[in-house]
């Protein structure tokens, strides 16, 4: 067994919190490993003034951590799976997905109790364009500001005043602690989340046999099942983690997986929603099955324009 395991990582405070979890967890399985982090800035940590959807390209928080990976500087990364673009450079492999955390968006507030409360024109907090198209879709009145910094930063631009309202992932603010005054949930089917949100993705190289054998014990089959079909839906559509692409797969109580997709223009005029179930060990081909749905609706069409807008 190994006796030392380096795992990269970026270096906001949710990046380590998640890393450092899966450091305690390994620690606590084998007494005597010695576990170290590599912090490496991505370009997505560099580039902090521009929506990521205007940076362009896929793999914004990872490529320079898979670097770190392929170049054996690091034996392991821990990330966000919603950063991890549905392709992966040859020779790497998430060879492990924990239980999911919360993966629902929330609205945060200071004053207001739920969406529809919010005044005519609030200013509302984020540059994901997923996130924007379906609030527009609900409330088409919104001003939709640019909210670009660590989760932490995003949250204290909220309580100095910047904003009305913002909206980030649930995981995030269980992981870290963090309060505010008005949490609500925006929750299926009005509202769907990222690819994996909620989830973390362990990326290994695919030749490293005993690292798959240390690390199985943390993988969950539901949560991977569930991931896989999400990521099957994105990879379809050929989209990246900063277009207006969202899914959400659960297990339902007949054990089989339900996958719920949706595309969006970035000003939520038009939003196509589709969803199907099949067992479990057809998850990717549920994603692939709804994609086809999404993409004969429109999404197609819809896609075309938002990556010629963005040359994403």
């Amino acid at each position: 067994m190994l006796k030392t395991v380096t795992i990269a990582t970026r270096g906001s405070k949710l990046a380590l919190w998640q890393a450092e979890h899966i450091r305690d967890r390994l620690v606590d399985r084998y007494p005597g490993l010695a576990v170290q982090l590599l912090l490496i800035k991505t370009k997505g940590d560099k580039i902090v003034d521009v929506p990521l959807a205007k940076v362009g390209g896929k793999g914004l928080f990872v490529k320079e951590i898979e670097e770190a990976l392929l170049d054996g500087r690091a034996d392991l990364a821990v990330h966000s799976m919603k950063d991890v673009p549905a392709e992966l450079p040859p020779g790497l492999t998430l060879g492990v997905i924990p239980r999911r955390e919360s993966c629902l968006d929330v609205l945060l507030t200071m004053d207001f109790p739920d969406l529809q409360s919010l005044p005519r024109g609030a200013r509302v907090g984020t540059s994901s364009l997923r996130r924007r198209c379906q609030l527009l879709a609900l409330r088409p009145d919104l001003k939709i500001m640019m909210l670009r910094g660590n989760l932490d930063t995003r949250v204290s631009k909220l309580l100095s005043g910047d904003y009305d309202a913002i909206v980030v992932a649930q995981a995030g603010m269980i992981r870290l602690g963090l309060r505010v005054p008005q949490v609500i949930e925006l929750a299926p089917p009005a509202f769907l989340p990222a690819v994996g949100q909620g989830a973390l993705g362990l990326e290994y190289a695919e030749d490293r046999p005993e690292l798959a054998e240390m690390l199985g014990f943390l993988d969950d089959l539901e949560t991977r099942c569930c991931v896989q079909a999400e990521r099957s839906f994105l990879a379809a559509l050929e989209g990246g983690c900063q277009v207006p692409i969202a899914a959400l797969a659960r297990i339902n109580d007949a054990g089989r997986v339900n996958l719920r997709g949706l595309v969006a223009d970035v000003d939520g005029r038009n939003v196509i929603v589709e969803e199907a179930s099949a067992k479990t060990r057809d998850a990717q081909a549920l994603g692939r099955q709804v994609a086809r749905a999404v993409l004969d609706r429109g999404g197609r069409e819809i896609l075309r324009e938002v990556y010629d807008t963005l040359d994403v």
